[in-house]
């Protein structure tokens, strides 16, 4: 098989094709890591490739198929992990230089169960330090560019990871969303990422897991290969008490809906989606809205009754701020005492704006994020799933200033985060299954997502719309011009 087309093959067809002895393991995580060399001048989007272990787990799961073991689900299929989360015996840095040496002795509970299904971990992907931004930056690595743009962000804070999978440099990326981590970088690189119901797959590395803001999900180039992940990521642990009971069923099926029956026609007959094009924000980028608008029609073919959603919705951004800047000042504190001006200088400003909340507002956003959950879980007693952009425009400018207004169309829009993507964080507060898939291309060249939101628990539904517009305006077959362009020197952080 070519290489190229081995590289962009689905997990789930690389998982089939292994179990059946059409292809190795071996050849494989080979093929993957000849491309993350070739790639990594250009897109930086790794800060530590395991080869060696990459090769040598590679050779087990062959040995295990000859042997006629028993598979896992993801048996010889080969998966990134972003650089927050712990991977026993290889580097997790969390992008800082105070852990830069930083080698942890237990995986996380996802990558754990990843490595149990038979997945190979080729290594781990960019984050800006403790992944505080949505543009892909350290002091320890430099930048992650996007492969469809060089000039472009990949987004963050799952930078490495978007970049990574739209390349063909792995299928299956795992990554983390704390007000859209998963989702920006999705939508930028033009692939698939999710954030689940809180608690679907167990958190056990965040220190404060009852004021959980953040989730570990998965990132594919198919909403089937996303769905399968998450089913193994997936099931309750004692770490985390929101994942105690949550056992969903039937993920990877409703991942699979669009190959159901050879058409999706009707698929969605009697499903209410409400559609909103803004969400605190006033600007959207004309191609966006265009692509946006052209997807619903979509969604109208497959049956669903589509209606715009007019209920008032002011910016979420005075919750998440106060909450998620104090965390940070909290937890990373003592980094900072150590580093110094070593430290990322936009997670420091971030982190005394965080010093500057009172404990009343602290807890007064508290009791705002439950309002808001109780608001949007409302909104699914007069529609099934909500449909909104994913960001307001396509990638940024690479060197885009977190601290800058944002440009869309040559008109200021207002800050990084209420003017980007105003669309991801409400729903990391109200704790909501919600993922972005491709919609289009701009006449640039550049990805456009589309984020489908769930009802708590509802995200067997989410992902069956999304397969579904995945089976109605495929996109996998559309890839970047990656690594085969002259390199170019990229800008360093």
């Amino acid at each position: 098989m070519d290489a190229e087309e081995l590289c962009f093959m689905p997990a789930t067809a690389l998982a089939a094709a292994i179990a059946r002895r059409e292809l190795s393991p071996v050849e494989v995580t080979a093929a993957l890591l000849r491309r993350i060399e070739a790639a990594q001048p250009r897109l930086n989007a790794f800060v530590t490739v395991a080869a060696d272990q990459a090769m040598a787990a590679a050779r087990e799961a062959e040995r295990a198929v000859l042997r006629g073991d028993a598979l896992g689900p993801l048996h010889g299929v080969p998966v990134s992990v972003k650089d927050l989360c712990n991977t026993a015996g290889l580097r997790t840095s969390f992008g800082s230089l105070a852990f830069a040496d930083n080698v942890p002795a237990q995986d996380c509970v996802a990558v754990a169960r990843l490595r149990a299904a038979g997945a190979i971990l080729l290594g781990k992907t960019t984050t800006p330090e403790f992944g505080h931004k949505p543009l892909t930056e350290a002091p320890l690595f430099g930048r992650t560019v996007n492969p469809w743009d060089p000039s472009r962000t990949c987004g963050g804070s799952s930078g490495g990871a978007g970049a990574a999978v739209a390349a063909g440099l792995g299928p299956l990326a795992v990554g983390t969303d704390g007000g859209g981590s998963i989702r920006i970088p999705a939508a930028a690189c033009g692939v698939v990422g999710m954030k689940q119901t809180l608690g679907i797959v167990p958190h056990d590395q965040t220190p404060d897991v009852f004021g959980l803001l953040a989730y570990v999900g998965p990132m594919a180039r198919t909403v089937a290969d996303a769905a399968l992940m998450l089913e193994v990521m997936a099931g309750p642990d004692a770490s985390d008490p929101h994942s105690l009971g949550r056992r969903v069923e039937g993920l990877a099926a409703a991942g699979r809906a669009g190959d159901e029956g050879g058409s999706p026609d009707g698929g969605l007959r009697g499903v209410r989606i409400g559609w909103r094009l803004h969400m605190g924000n006033r600007k959207v980028d004309s191609d966006t809205a265009a692509l946006f608008r052209q997807a619903l029609g979509a969604f109208a073919e497959l049956g669903a009754a589509v209606d715009e959603h007019r209920a008032e919705f002011p910016s979420a951004l005075p919750i998440w701020g106060p909450l998620t800047f104090s965390i940070w000042a909290s937890r990373f504190g003592p980094v900072e005492a150590a580093l110094g001006d070593r430290m990322s200088g936009s997670l420091r400003r971030w982190m005394e704006e965080g010093r500057g909340y009172s404990a009343v507002q602290v807890q007064d956003a508290m009791a705002a994020r439950t309002r808001l959950y109780r608001t949007v879980q409302g909104w699914f007693r007069g529609i099934d799933l909500l449909v909104t952009p994913t960001l307001a425009c396509p990638a940024l400018p690479a060197d885009q200033d977190p601290f800058a207004p944002v440009l869309i169309e040559g008109e200021a829009a207002g800050g990084l985060r209420e003017a980007w993507y105003p669309y991801t964080h409400p729903f990391n507060l109200t704790g909501h299954p919600a993922i972005t898939v491709p919609c289009g291309w701009t006449r640039d060249g550049l990805p456009v997502g589309l984020q489908i939101v769930g009802p708590w628990l509802g995200d067997a539904g989410v992902l069956r719309a999304a397969a579904l517009f995945e089976a109605a305006r495929p996109w996998a077959g559309r890839r970047p011009p990656l690594p085969g362009r002259p390199q170019e020197k990229l800008t360093q952080a």
